[in-house]
């Protein structure tokens, strides 16, 4: 994928508020099912339901591992988003506080950029299912950002 393709398929996403195709670039994210839903200016990303997720069938609740490989995509893909780059972010770090568990449906998550330098951005994700009011997770992302 060459650096043009990248900012044609940013730019396609912000005009028709179609995410997918952005996504799909993300072959993990594509192997979750993410979406992005527009909410007003901001997009908030969608982990459907799938039983190929779940980690404790007791429960059932959501594999730890999905739920920190949903949100620190969607950290990603937000800001891949808003930054204006031609190029993809790095994670330098993950941290995760998992909350309650994550049950066997649909997921949601929303991110905010703390900081973003000439070479570093940080992100915080949350994530809940049935309220936003109660999270299942929480996240804090650093990216490397810069082209070098």
């Amino acid at each position: 994928m060459s650096d043009f393709d990248l900012a044609a398929n940013v730019t396609h996403a912000h005009e028709s508020n179609d995410y997918g195709a952005l996504i799909s670039l993300f072959p993990y994210a594509k192997l979750l099912g993410i979406e992005g839903l527009p909410l007003g200016d901001e997009v908030v990303f969608r982990l459907p339901a799938n039983k190929d997720n779940i980690g404790n069938p007791v429960l059932p609740a959501l594999h730890g591992g999905v739920i920190a490989g949903f949100m620190e995509h969607s950290a990603m893909l937000h800001l891949l988003m808003i930054m204006g780059t031609t190029h993809f972010p790095k994670i330098i770090d993950f941290s995760i506080d998992y909350l309650r568990a994550g049950h066997y449906r649909d997921t949601y998550a929303q991110c905010q950029v703390w900081r973003q330098g000439k070479r570093v951005a940080n992100v915080a994700i949350t994530a809940w299912q049935t309220n936003r009011a109660e999270p299942i997770a929480t996240a804090r992302a650093h990216f490397k950002v810069d082209e070098a």
